[in-house]
């Protein structure tokens, strides 16, 4: 019997699960990987990053976790990261797929309507002013991140924005149940630590806030994020760290501050333990590779 656990990770599908760099956004097709896939995409997730996917023509099964639903064009989902997903299409489907890492949906869950931390699957009418609007956006996503180097990170951002707000208005998250209670108090637990991971509270907080048991805590947080309840709020540390440092200009020791480090050199060691680089020299490192350096 296939487990949870047996579901393979990936980048994106077909690829193995590799580190993101800060801000990371992705589109293609669904069918510019046919050769991999042939329409039928096995389960799966994504460890570290979220995808839209509008389908824009045909139609077939999509699973989300334990559901699954028959849809034909046009159809839009969305699926946050950790989130087990699949499908079957015919030959003549074809989808727009947007890959957004979870640092740059955190950054813009403030700014849109749509809720960003559950999975949503929805199907409408072709020719509707709201699907026009949607199937519109994403064209543009599509032309801008093709122009490559002259693409825009902000403008890339702004339109997805754009786009998870519309789906909001066309019904949003309603109806989607997690597939177990494991499943389930594995979401609320990324909640709750992207609310509290600044407040270095101990595992024993996060069990009380959830009315759960230590041990249901760590099953929920290994099933679905493979890590421990501790190590997910370390890493939710550093992804701000790593945003921060990118795309501010603020002291390092501010950062530290930030994100729940009073001591700057436990800060820098935490940061090089888990990067191998201290914060000024990642800091460095990814200015000179945006091209800002």
């Amino acid at each position: 019997m296939i487990t949870r656990n047996d579901v393979p990770a990936f980048f994106v599908y077909g690829e193995p699960s590799r580190a993101l760099d800060v801000g990371f956004l992705h589109v293609e097709t669904v069918m510019e990987r046919k050769s991999l896939h042939f329409g039928r995409v096995a389960p799966h997730k994504h460890p570290l990053m979220g995808q839209v996917t509008y389908w824009f023509k045909g139609g077939g099964r999509y699973r989300i976790e334990d559901r699954t639903w028959n849809f034909s064009a046009p159809a839009i989902s969305f699926v946050p990261s950790n989130v087990v997903h699949g499908f079957d299409v015919g030959d003549e489907a074809d989808a727009i797929v947007v890959s957004i890492s979870d640092d740059l949906l955190r950054v813009m869950a403030g700014q849109v309507d749509l809720a960003l931390d559950a999975p949503m699957l929805l199907s409408g009418e072709a020719g509707t002013p709201g699907w026009t609007r949607i199937g519109t956006l994403l064209g543009m996503v599509m032309e801008e991140y093709l122009g490559g180097a002259a693409a825009s990170e902000r403008v890339l951002a702004g339109l997805v924005g754009v786009v998870l707000s519309l789906m909001a208005r066309l019904g949003g998250n309603v109806g989607f149940e997690a597939a177990s209670p494991a499943v389930a108090l594995g979401l609320e637990l990324r909640r709750a630590i992207d609310r509290h991971y600044r407040e270095d509270w101990p595992v024993g907080r996060y069990v009380e806030r959830l009315a759960t048991t230590p041990h249901l805590l760590d099953k929920a947080a290994r099933t679905v994020f493979g890590q421990t309840v501790k190590d997910m709020v370390l890493e939710r540390r550093l992804l701000e760290a790593r945003r921060l440092l990118r795309f501010t200009i603020r002291p390092v020791e501010d950062i530290g501050r930030e994100i729940g480090f009073e001591d700057p050199a436990y800060f820098s060691r935490f940061f090089r333990r888990r990067t191998g680089l201290s914060p000024t020299e990642w800091r460095r490192q990814n200015s000179e590779a945006a091209g800002t350096g």
